[in-house]
């Protein structure tokens, strides 16, 4: 497999079919990948947060959600193939595990828009498809005995919609007691997404790597500085790695 270094980061050269091969395989092999994925946002942070980079870099397997990190990867002449977005990669794991009935577990986001997503995926491929589910709202300590749990409940795969960087050392942390289940991805809002609380950019900005601009419209106080300054960042941070700063 393909792993590329830019900006501090390792990033895996792999499509979506490729990525959705290897998951498979592992889940068939009942052996454990622990996947993330990186965008522009992510490995700004990912400079001067030692832990989180720690977390993202020592992952099985390490996808470009980010239209701009593609970008970046062709600027730096390490192209990648394509961008592997975490939702679409959920959804796609959601239909494999239908198919090859497996269970998954769902961990994130508030109780209602949790019940939401785990009501709709039900009624769209099977109860029996659902592991468990738990909301994203818990202590520090409790996280041993939740990891617990979501192992002992018969889960081929888990999906963990909190934001970063508590989802990733959540995994790294925890990645040997989850070792039962085959599967481990955090999905950041993607269950905000499926629940209808929050929409997602039209298909023609996502091709042009504008899903930003379409968040930032959407919640603008709550964005702009996510968005705008950390684009810059990472604009900087791709010149001087192009040119040596």
């Amino acid at each position: 497999m393909a792993r590329i270094k830019i900006l501090q980061t390792y990033i895996d050269n792999l499509s979506m079919s490729e990525t959705l091969n290897k998951i498979s395989k592992a889940i068939n092999l009942k052996e454990q990948i622990h996947h993330v994925v990186v965008n522009a946002g992510k490995i700004v942070a990912m400079q001067t947060d030692l832990k989180l980079r720690q977390s993202v870099n020592q992952s099985d397997l390490i996808n470009a959600d980010g239209q701009a990190v593609v970008w970046a990867s062709k600027i730096l002449r390490k192209p990648l193939k394509e961008r592997v977005a975490g939702i679409d990669l959920m959804s796609n794991l959601v239909e494999l595990a239908y198919r090859n009935k497996h269970k998954i577990f769902f961990f994130g986001a508030e109780e209602k828009v949790l019940k939401k997503v785990v009501d709709i995926y039900s009624k769209k491929y099977s109860p029996n498809l659902v592991a468990g589910f738990r909301n994203g709202y818990f202590e520090k300590e409790e996280e041993k005995d939740i990891a617990m749990y979501i192992s002992n409940c018969g889960a081929n795969m888990l999906f963990v919609a909190i934001s970063s960087p508590i989802k990733e050392n959540f995994l790294y942390e925890n990645k040997q007691i989850l070792s039962k289940v085959n599967f481990i991805m955090g999905v950041g809002g993607s269950f905000d997404v499926i629940a209808g609380k929050v929409k997602r950019a039209p298909v023609w900005m996502q091709k042009f790597g504008l899903e930003w601009l379409f968040r930032l419209i959407q919640e603008p106080k709550r964005m702009w500085k996510r968005y705008l300054v950390g684009n810059s960042k990472f604009i900087v941070l791709v010149i001087k790695e192009k040119f040596g700063f």
